[in-house]
């Protein structure tokens, strides 16, 4: 879709959130949005939550309270798919005592075939399913259910569309994301995302950075750039632009304090994007490279295209340059055909890199992907190996972590510190939580914060007076 027909698409479902509105004006109806999944699921969610606040319903805070939910899904794993369903057994009993209540359900697992199968199997109840290429036309979806009384199913299979230009309700007003991709073409054997998702569709800069502009109006301060994988950033754009150069562009705007990116594949992360990174304390000291494993057999099986030794270069080469830098990264234990040596190739791996926190996972197997039709381990053994990993991540992260113990560092501050209203919550650059006394400015505000004590993978901490 070009630039001129993805406005004439903007304009078209802004008037059906006009209609929509016109519909329940006056009645009080109350909206939820809930979110399972990845950061480009959150941002999802705020342009959902957007379009139903400008129709006019207010928002909620108990399922039980609303005359709309929308369950924004995701099929990464298969505990997120089991919510679900767990939560829509739940909402019959809602919906039997409010038969007005309506139940919206959308994002990756709605790409899958057997899953609306089985929602219109043992859900009947559900009224409105779309996907994840479509989600722009969601007033336009909603109008059509609350005009024809019946259920609506629009799932496309794929899609060169990107139509951003909509309403966006920011959970931080001081923070927000910005989508600069969409899809993903690398096809790791175990992953579902490129199915769901879609392939690579880069947005243009020139519209990214006009976002990013807008947020910094609206007085957001820290911003992060989201894609299946950022470093792919620029395939199909007329003009070539790479991640390297966007992020540098998007983090010389004046009121912009932070910028943050995920995710990054370890097989294209650029040294020019390193250098990038280095040379502008702007963009935030934490890079989330996901490793999966350290082991060359299973990564070739896994079809990630890097060695495991690669992998460890290229994150003690990122540690050179960036002395502050918190590494992140996401582990598979239990990958098909994976044995004990491999386990302890990759916590040699987690050892020689030493992650600050790593989200380790048993593997899962998504039907429709090469892995799902291999042999698959026996649970008792993967729980074993799992145990191993997690426990190296756990102690490594933990003395990462302490690295920073007494220094000052700047705090971007989030909130009231649900456990202590005495104390501010933030993070720093590094993506670490500081619980720290409350003085000086609120939420949205940068401080100096002195580091006094990590409490494992967090800190306490005091507000710095030079």
């Amino acid at each position: 879709m070009t630039g001129k027909n993805n406005e004439a698409e903007s304009k078209r479902q802004r008037d059906y959130i006009d209609k929509v509105r016109e519909t329940v004006e006056g009645k009080g109806l109350k909206y939820l949005v809930v979110t399972f999944g990845c950061q480009m699921n959150e941002r999802d969610s705020e342009k959902i939550a957007g379009a139903l606040r400008e129709m006019g319903y207010e928002q909620a805070f108990r399922e039980e309270d609303a005359d709309i939910i929308v369950y924004n899904t995701c099929t990464v794993r298969d505990n997120a798919d089991k919510r679900l369903y767990g939560r829509l057994g739940v909402c019959k009993a809602y919906k039997t005592s409010k038969k007005d209540m309506l139940i919206a359900l959308c994002g990756c697992m709605m790409q899958e075939e057997q899953v609306i199968e089985k929602i219109g199997r043992s859900y009947p109840y559900v009224d409105l399913i779309f996907g994840t290429h479509n989600i722009y036309k969601f007033p336009e979806l909603l109008y059509r259910r609350l005009s024809s009384g019946s259920r609506i199913i629009d799932i496309w299979k794929e899609t060169g569309d990107i139509v951003e230009d909509l309403p966006t309700l920011r959970k931080y007003p001081f923070k927000t994301g910005i989508n600069i991709m969409y899809g993903c073409d690398n096809f790791c054997s175990y992953c579902i995302v490129p199915y769901v998702r879609g392939r690579e569709r880069s947005r243009d800069p020139k519209e990214i950075l006009r976002e990013a502009e807008r947020a910094a109006d609206d007085g957001v301060v820290e911003v992060m750039l989201l894609g299946q994988n950022v470093n792919s950033y620029g395939k199909g754009l007329d003009t070539k632009v790479t991640f390297a150069e966007l992020l540098k562009e998007v983090a010389s705007i004046d009121r912009i304090r932070r910028v943050r990116f995920m995710t990054s594949h370890p097989k294209d992360l650029s040294p020019e994007l390193i250098r990038v990174i280095a040379d502008n304390e702007k963009i935030a000291r934490h890079i989330h490279l996901p490793l999966q494993s350290g082991s060359d057999r299973i990564l070739k099986d896994m079809n990630r295209h890097y060695t495991g030794e690669q992998f460890t270069g290229l994150a003690l080469r990122i540690r050179a340059e960036i002395p502050d830098v918190a590494i992140t990264s996401d582990i598979i234990v239990g990958f098909p055909g994976e044995t004990e040596k491999d386990v302890d190739d990759t916590i040699a791996v987690i050892e020689k890199v030493r992650f600050d926190g790593a989200f380790t996972f048993e593997y899962s197997p998504r039907t429709g992907t090469p892995a799902a039709s291999m042999e698959q381990l026996s649970k008792e053994y993967v729980q074993k190996n799992f145990d191993r990993v997690l426990g190296t991540v756990q102690r490594v992260s933990k003395e990462q972590a302490a690295r920073f113990e007494g220094r000052i560092m700047e705090v971007l501050t989030e909130g009231e510190d649900e456990k202590d209203p005495s104390r501010y919550t933030g993070r720093l650059s590094q993506n670490t939580v500081v619980h720290f006394t409350k003085s000086g400015p609120g939420p949205g505000a940068m401080v100096k914060v002195k580091l006094d004590e990590c409490a494992g993978f967090y800190y306490n901490g005091t507000v710095w007076v030079p």
